[in-house]
């Protein structure tokens, strides 16, 4: 019941007349009730509001701290990003270095099998000449001899160069590839401990990512 109501029924229902002064004692005595559940009332909804009040800060600082830590994990998806684009140069520059020594060693294997192939083709004229003079055979077999012995002697030489450049070469790529797998490594492993604390220090399970 309202306050202004109550007034109203209170004047109504006032004395206009001192024979009426005992039925207006009765009004008053009623009235009282209504009086004390309406404060008991408007104190309950001051509770209310207060109570709503709460809640809302509570909500407000609730939901303060959940951008925060979604500006957070972006921040750190980011750090991901730019991890991976670092492991990428890695990897893009050890394939770049392997190219590099994969055409000097096929340039080297070109120019062995050039000479090689100049060597033999020098080997079969000997080889007609030697067939085609009969008079001097004994002297061209001999000449032909020590020139066969030579070029095998430098067959040979170069088979063994050409092994060592390919060795050297492979050994190289397994060396720099090697030491870069370590140096990525070892860059993950930090990178991977680093966010693991944050993750904790927001109170997430990094078990969970």
């Amino acid at each position: 019941m309202g306050k202004t109501e109550l007034q109203g029924r209170q004047r109504s229902m006032a004395p206009t007349k001192k024979g009426k002064r005992k039925k207006a004692g009765k009004q008053n005595r009623k009235t009282a009730p209504d009086d004390e559940l309406h404060r008991k009332t408007m104190l309950e909804v001051d509770t209310l509001k207060q109570h709503l009040v709460l809640q809302r800060d509570i909500a407000r600082r609730a939901m303060s701290d959940s951008e925060r830590l979604k500006q957070r994990l972006a921040d750190l998806e980011e750090e991901l990003e730019r991890a991976q684009g670092d492991k990428k140069d890695i990897y893009e520059e050890m394939i770049r270095q392997y190219q590099h020594l994969q055409r000097q060693t096929e340039t080297q294997i070109q120019r062995l099998e050039t000479e090689n192939r100049n060597l033999q083709e020098k080997l079969a004229a000997c080889q007609e000449e030697a067939q085609q003079s009969r008079a001097d055979r004994a002297e061209i077999l001999e000449e032909k001899h020590t020139t066969l012995a030579e070029m095998q002697h430098k067959m040979d030489q170069m088979e063994t160069e050409y092994e060592k450049i390919l060795h050297a070469s492979l050994d190289r790529v397994v060396s720099k590839l090697q030491t870069a797998k370590i140096s990525w490594e070892k860059e993950a492993t930090a990178i991977h401990l680093e966010y693991k604390d944050q993750l904790k220090e927001f109170g997430l399970n990094p078990l969970e990512f």
